[in-house]
């Protein structure tokens, strides 16, 4: 997670979606035959007529009636800023509680405390009493921290899509929309310096999750990076679940390294929210072309 607003000054021209009729056949052909071959296709929709959301099970495919990905509209900025918002609130507990699994050394801390209170009471309520009151307080730096920062995302390129997805070249920002109804988002913004795009505020509305929709748009920046000849397409994240990192390595996404040391915005580096605040943050490249 970050939220530092994209560079305002790119010099590589946006083909729009919309526009791919638009390249030579023969350069677009062979683009879309190249993407083709690097990312295995998508399911096939339902047969034409009635059919349950996600089919049997719940896991139907992301080309289910109704479904599209395209480019952002200003009149949906509420909607992508409410599933960025409920996306980035899932990370509350998700940090507190499931992330604790990555760091090690601090369940060793957590462990010690309990063992130091228990040789000082002799009690064996109160030591049972500090694991939960660890966890409590990791509850509450988690959301304060949480909090900032999606303070400042939604003050910043979250605050006007349009102006910072939409106008600057070698950005864009997608939706997915189901049915009418905006159930994902994701942009990417170009790095000029280096030629790469980077993938960014990628989020599924949790009633449509497990349904391909989040790879969907994952190709769609792919796509995008392809067809402009970026050499690269990268990401970086801070999410906990499995899934979230599975699915970037479907989409041929290489992990690149971790590290416990990244700064979220919104943190104080107070002693306090170092004992009951971690991230790791993982990044990950998806290589295109050499240069």
């Amino acid at each position: 997670m970050h939220c530092e607003p994209p560079d305002m000054v790119c010099e590589t021209k946006i083909v729009a979606a919309e526009d791919h009729e638009a390249l030579p056949g023969a350069k677009k052909d062979a683009l879309l035959a190249a993407a083709g071959a690097m990312w295995p296709p998508l399911p096939a929709a339902p047969p034409p007529g009635p059919q349950p959301l996600g089919g049997a099970g719940g896991a139907g495919p992301p080309g289910g009636r109704g479904l599209c990905i395209r480019e952002f509209r200003a009149a949906e900025q509420e909607a992508a800023r409410r599933i960025f918002y409920d996306g980035i609130m899932e990370r509350i507990p998700n940090t507190a509680f499931r992330g604790l699994r990555q760091h090690p050394r601090t369940q060793l801390l957590y462990a010690l405390l309990a063992a130091l209170c228990f040789a000082l009471t002799r009690s064996l309520l109160l030591t049972c009493l500090v694991p939960a009151g660890l966890l409590g307080l990791r509850y509450y730096y988690s959301r304060k921290v949480v909090l900032a920062y999606l303070d400042c995302a939604l003050h910043t390129d979250m605050a006007d899509i349009e102006q910072y997805y939409m106008k600057p070249p070698g950005s864009c920002f997608w939706v997915a929309v189901l049915d009418g109804n905006v159930v994902g988002i994701v942009a990417a913004r170009a790095h000029e310096a280096d030629n790469t795009v980077e993938l960014l505020r990628m989020s599924v509305d949790s009633r449509f999750r497990g349904k391909g929709i989040a790879k969907a748009l994952g190709r769609k920046v792919l796509e995008f990076a392809l067809l402009r000849n970026y050499s690269a397409v990268v990401l970086g994240t801070t999410a906990v679940k499995v899934a979230a990192h599975k699915l970037y390595e479907s989409l041929g996404f290489r992990h690149m390294g971790s590290s416990d040391h990244y700064v979220l915005p919104g943190m104080t580096l107070s002693l306090a929210e170092r004992l009951f605040f971690q991230v790791r943050y993982h990044r990950y490249r998806l290589q295109l072309r050499e240069e």
